[in-house]
């Protein structure tokens, strides 16, 4: 436990991951090496979809998109399981606790509606090839992208400060590695009981909504598909359609 001198009365001890065990100290590796990776692979990817300009279109443009949120999780919350491990301490300051909240909030809700994003663009390139330079020009895909970013960021607003308000009782330790909404909520001195239903409601929401979109675009894209195998003389047609030559009508 950390001694009380060293954290202030704002403070959140997270218990986090790792003891000082020589077992915590590969799985500690491991995870510094996963973190590595994973940021240079995903801006490798934007660096390349960027530079390529045979890759500037609506579904690479989301996926960069992607990328970058993914860069942004990773980012939010293994710099700190680092830095706690390496300097033996466990704490977190409020300000810090708040900024990871809404952070994980914002990108957990933006990956969402940006997935089905994505699975429209498909629908639209597939299904309506001919109308998809209409359909998802590069002021859609932009609309579609910061949309995305709008509603994650005031969502993660609303809850991050509602979550923030309530009082929470000492010792506050978190029993996880990073700061999110129900950790803290355990932690609270009142009744969170109707935040707490609110808060199933509203991820159960930003789940739904978009995996139904993304259920129905491919389920039309899978019944277009079909038929154009099916139909007589079509053959060609298919063959543009799966190598994507109408993705993009200039």
């Amino acid at each position: 436990m950390i001694p009380e001198n060293q954290t202030s009365s704002t403070d959140f001890i997270l218990l986090g991951l790792f003891s000082s065990s020589h077992t915590s100290l590969v799985f500690f590796s491991s995870l510094f090496i996963i973190f590595i990776l994973t940021v240079t692979e995903n801006a490798l990817l934007i660096l390349l979809i960027r530079r390529d300009s045979r890759l500037h279109s609506p579904m690479y443009f989301l996926l960069s998109h992607l990328s970058f949120m993914d860069i942004l999780h990773v980012s939010n919350i293994v710099p700190k399981v680092i830095t706690n491990f390496l300097s033996g301490t466990r704490t977190i300051s409020f300000a810090s606790c708040g900024f990871q909240i809404f952070l994980y909030v914002t990108l957990l809700s933006g990956e969402c509606i940006l997935l089905a994003a994505m699975s429209y663009d498909r629908y639209v390139a597939i299904c309506h090839p001919l109308r998809y330079a209409m359909l998802m020009s590069d002021s859609v895909s932009m609309l579609l992208a910061m949309g995305a970013w709008l509603v994650g960021t005031l969502h993660s607003i609303v809850h991050t400060a509602y979550v923030l308000h309530f009082p929470f009782c000492e010792p506050r330790v978190i029993d996880h590695y990073f700061c999110e909404i129900p950790a803290l909520l355990k932690l609270s001195c009142v009744d969170t009981s109707h935040y707490e239903q609110g808060v199933d409601v509203s991820a159960t929401i930003f789940l739904l909504i978009p995996f139904s979109m993304i259920s129905v675009s491919y389920v039309k894209i899978l019944h277009t598909s079909v038929k154009t195998l099916d139909a007589p003389g079509n053959t060609a047609d298919a063959d543009n359609i799966v190598n994507g030559k109408y993705v993009r009508m200039e």
